[in-house]
């Protein structure tokens, strides 16, 4: 691969992760200000949601919220600290050393909310000239 070819590659993934990082920013800065919550909370609540049961054990969760076994930990003890009720810890029947997170009913009012304002949050970021702009020559980039 020619090395004009490759600072094109490498040109383009910063572009994607500047635009990404950018929204990424808004998205927990938003969530924290209108609603409490980190975007890995906020992550948390929307894969329990997303599962038949609402619930998922912590080794899933931390898997695809993309934290440590310890870090996982923490942010559903902290929600429970929070005392909002928005999850639920169980012992694994079958595996007693398997913990499951469920997703309360509280946990749901709480996601609905905060799907509005991440919902509300992306349209208006992707409408943006400026990240348009950096998307379009992200684009282009790529089609040379």
């Amino acid at each position: 691969m020619e090395s004009n070819q490759k600072n094109q590659l490498i040109s383009s993934w910063l572009s994607f992760t500047h635009v990404q990082m950018k929204v990424t920013d808004e998205l927990e800065s938003i969530l924290q200000q209108n609603h409490q919550l980190s975007l890995k909370e906020f992550y948390v609540l929307l894969f329990l949601s997303e599962t038949p049961e609402k619930k998922l054990k912590l080794q899933q969760l931390q898997s695809m919220v993309g934290l440590s076994q310890s870090a996982m930990s923490r942010l559903v003890s902290r929600f429970e600290a929070k005392g909002c009720g928005a999850l639920k810890r169980h012992i694994c029947v079958d595996d007693r050393r398997a913990i499951y997170t469920s997703l309360t009913n509280e946990g749901e009012e709480q996601l609905k909310k905060a799907l509005g304002t991440i919902n509300e949050t992306l349209a208006n970021a992707f409408s943006r000239e400026d990240i348009q702009k950096e998307l379009q020559g992200l684009i282009n980039q790529i089609k040379r």
